[in-house]
């Protein structure tokens, strides 16, 4: 199933009244939920890989992706005087090199470029994310252990 007939499956449940629709096949599954108004509120897809193909070791199921149809996110000021250190990586985002350890940056540290901010783990591997500018921390975006994106906000440093 491709975006496109995802896409028309949406406007289709919109349009229908209907409160909530869930659509199974092989490797798909779709959950789909309106408001009262008919408005799309909520688009849960996974996809999931064919049995067959799993190994025999227990693998920790797949989060479904939930897609806020109705929802914008907010424009960051245009005039702001902060450098946002962004996520080079797809991964899950970690402020300390092991559990035991201390974070790599507070909010309020004094960072020089080439220091480690964080480490994103991607397919096992832990990359280790330095900084390419020098400034003070204001603000982190994410929190530890938590998922991150291509090119999502980390960090908010002040340069001066």
């Amino acid at each position: 199933m491709d975006l496109k007939e995802i896409q028309n499956l949406i406007k289709f449940v919109a349009n229908s009244g209907v409160a909530e629709v869930k659509l199974e096949m092989d490797d798909v599954k779709i959950t789909i939920r309106t408001t009262l108004e008919g408005n799309v509120t909520e688009t849960t897809y996974v996809q999931q890989l064919p049995q067959a193909t799993l190994p025999q070791a227990v693998v920790p199921q797949q989060a479904p992706v939930v897609v806020n149809v109705n929802s914008e996110a907010p424009a960051p000021a245009e005039d702001s005087k902060f450098i946002i250190i962004k996520s080079p990586i797809i991964g899950t985002f970690y402020r300390k090199p092991s559990p035991d350890k201390p974070v790599f940056t507070e909010v309020g540290s004094t960072i020089a470029k080439g220091d480690v901010l964080c480490v994103i783990e991607a397919m096992k591997l832990f990359n280790e994310i330095e900084s390419e500018i020098s400034g003070k921390i204001v603000k982190i975006l994410v929190d530890d252990m938590s998922p991150v994106e291509f090119d999502q906000p980390l960090f908010l440093v002040d340069p001066s």
